[in-house]
C-alpha cells in the first residue's frame, strides 16, 4: 500500500455541516458585531415584525435582517434608498449558505456624529451652571401674557392654542414666528428669545416644536439658543419634539414639558379647578361672616345690657337743653349771615348788569365772521397747494416704484421661506415658487 493510501480520510461535510462551520468561524472572528454604513434597498417588512433589506455601496452588497424586538425600537421607518448607520453580527443564514448582518441598531446617517456634538455640547454647557437646578424659576400662577416662540404653520402651536383656549381663556397669547429647523433656525429662535425678553410684554415664554428625528430637532441643541434662553428675563419652558426627544434648550429652560400639549397644561391653571377652589372660598368667607356677625351681635346684646345698668336718661335730657341752646344760637348766625350775604349778592348784580355779554355780542360776531372768511380762503388755498405736491410727489413715487417696473414685464420670484431669489443657483429642481407680476402672482415648480 502506498503513502498515499496510509493517510486518514479526510473529513467529509454535508452542506449543512459546511455552513455551520462558515457561521461559526464568522461569529468567532467578529463576536462583538461591527458598525457599517450604506444605502438601503429592497426594504420588506412582513407581518411577523422582522425587517429585511440590503445594504450597499458602489461596489458592494449585502442581505441584512433586524428581528422583530430591535425594530421595535427604531424612531424611524426604513425606506429604500435612505443611508444608514448600522450596529449588526455578522452571520450566515445556514438554510441558504447566505452571508447576512444580523443588525440590533440603526439610525440615519449622520445622527451618531450628531449625537457626538450633542454630548460635547451638553457637558460643556452643564460644566458653565446653564443647567444648575438653583438657578430655575418658578413659573407665575396666574399668567396674564404667554409668548410661544415656535413655527406658526406646525401642529405643535395648534395644540398649544387648543390647550390654552380650553384652560384657561383669560391669558394672552402671542406667537413669535420662527423657523424651527434649517440652517437659519437657530439665529432667528436666539433673536426672538432676546426680544421677547427685552420687551417687558411677557410673563413666560414657551419654544416648542413637534417631534422628528435629532437632525430635526437640531436648532434647539445650538449653543446660542442655550445662552438666550439662559439669559431670559423671564421664564422660559421648552417642549421640544415627543416625551423621549431631549435637546440642550431642555436643560436650559426653566421647566421642560414630555410634549407641546403637556407645556400648555403646565403654562396656566385649568379653569374649572379655579371655579372650584372660588367656591370653597366663598363658602369659607360666608361662614366667617356668620360667625363675625354672631360675635357682634353678642358684643352689642353685651353693650345694651351695660347701658341699660347705668340709667342714661339723664345725661340725655342735659344734652337736649344743650342742643336746644345751640339750635337758638345757630338761628341768629344763619340771620345775621343771610343778611350780609343778600345785601353783597344785590351789589354784584348790579355790577354783572353793567357788563351784561349782551352789550359785547354784536363787535364780537362781526369780527368772528370776518375771522371765518379769511380761514375759509386760507384753508382752500392750502388744501388746493397740498393737492398739487400730493399729486407730484405721486408720480415721482410712482415712476421709481418696484409695481412700476412689474408693470413693464418685470417679476420678482421668492422661494418657499419668501426670500427673493437672486441667483438661479439659488433654486434646486422640484423647489416651490411664487412669482409676482405687475397684476397678481402664480406659483410654479423648478424642472432644474
Amino acid at each position: 500500500m502506498s503513502a498515499h493510501d496510509d493517510r486518514a480520510p479526510p473529513e467529509i461535510l454535508t452542506p449543512t455541516g459546511l455552513n455551520r462551520l462558515v457561521r461559526d468561524l464568522l461569529e468567532d472572528a467578529l463576536p462583538m458585531g461591527v458598525w457599517i454604513e450604506g444605502e438601503l434597498s429592497n426594504v420588506a417588512r412582513p407581518s411577523s415584525g422582522h425587517v429585511y433589506f440590503t445594504l450597499k455601496d458602489a461596489n458592494a452588497q449585502v442581505r441584512c435582517a433586524m428581528f422583530r424586538m430591535a425594530a421595535s425600537r427604531l424612531r424611524f421607518r426604513p425606506v429604500d434608498g435612505m443611508h444608514v448607520l448600522m450596529r449588526a453580527k455578522v452571520g450566515l443564514y445556514e438554510a441558504r449558505g447566505e452571508f447576512q448582518l444580523v443588525a440590533d441598531h440603526m439610525e440615519p446617517a449622520g445622527e451618531g456624529a450628531l449625537q457626538r456634538e450633542f454630548e460635547q455640547l451638553k457637558a460643556r454647557l452643564g460644566a458653565e451652571g446653564l443647567f444648575a437646578p438653583e438657578r430655575k424659576r418658578t413659573l407665575p400662577s396666574f399668567p396674564r401674557r404667554i409668548g410661544v416662540i415656535t413655527s406658526p404653520t406646525g401642529a405643535a402651536i395648534r395644540d398649544v392654542l387648543s390647550v390654552l383656549g380650553r384652560r384657561f381663556g383669560l391669558a394672552e397669547v402671542d406667537v413669535l414666528p420662527v423657523p424651527v429647523q434649517g440652517r437659519e433656525a437657530p439665529a432667528a429662535i436666539a433673536s426672538m428669545l432676546r426680544r421677547a425678553s427685552s420687551s417687558g410684554l411677557y410673563d413666560v415664554l414657551l419654544v416648542t416644536r413637534g417631534g422628528g428625528s435629532l437632525e430635526d430637532l437640531w436648532a434647539f441643541n445650538d449653543e446660542q439658543v442655550a445662552r438666550a434662553i439662559h439669559a431670559s428675563a423671564v421664564p422660559v419652558v421648552s417642549a421640544v419634539g415627543h416625551e423621549v426627544d431631549f435637546t440642550i434648550a431642555d436643560f436650559v429652560a426653566d421647566l421642560r414639558a414630555p410634549t407641546p400639549s403637556a407645556a400648555a397644561e403646565l403654562l396656566v391653571p385649568e379653569s374649572g379647578d379655579i371655579a372650584r377652589q372660588l367656591a370653597r372660598l366663598r363658602q369659607r368667607m360666608a361662614t366667617l361672616m356668620a360667625r363675625r356677625l354672631q360675635a357682634a351681635a353678642q358684643r352689642a346684646d353685651q353693650w345694651q345690657a351695660r347701658l341699660n345698668a347705668q340709667r342714661p336718661q339723664a345725661r340725655l335730657a342735659r344734652d337736649a337743653q344743650r342742643l336746644e341752646a345751640l339750635r337758638r344760637r345757630l338761628y341768629v348766625t344763619v340771620g345775621q349771615t343771610n343778611n350780609l350775604r343778600r345785601a353783597r349778592l344785590e351789589r354784584l348784580h348790579a355790577r354783572l348788569a353793567a357788563q351784561h355779554p349782551r352789550l359785547r355780542l354784536t363787535p364780537s360776531r362781526v369780527r368772528i365772521a370776518d375771522l371765518r372768511q379769511r380761514m375759509s380762503v386760507a384753508i382752500a388755498r392750502r388744501i388746493e397747494r397740498d393737492r398739487l405736491r400730493l399729486a407730484e410727489q405721486g408720480r415721482t413715487l410712482h415712476a421709481v416704484s418696484p409695481l412700476a417696473t412689474l408693470e413693464r414685464g418685470y417679476a420678482i420670484v421668492f422661494d418657499q421661506q419668501e426670500a427673493v431669489v437672486r441667483r438661479a443657483s439659488d433654486v434646486s429642481p422640484g423647489d416651490r415658487l411664487r412669482v409676482m407680476l405687475g397684476n397678481g402672482e402664480i406659483k410654479v415648480r423648478s424642472e432644474g
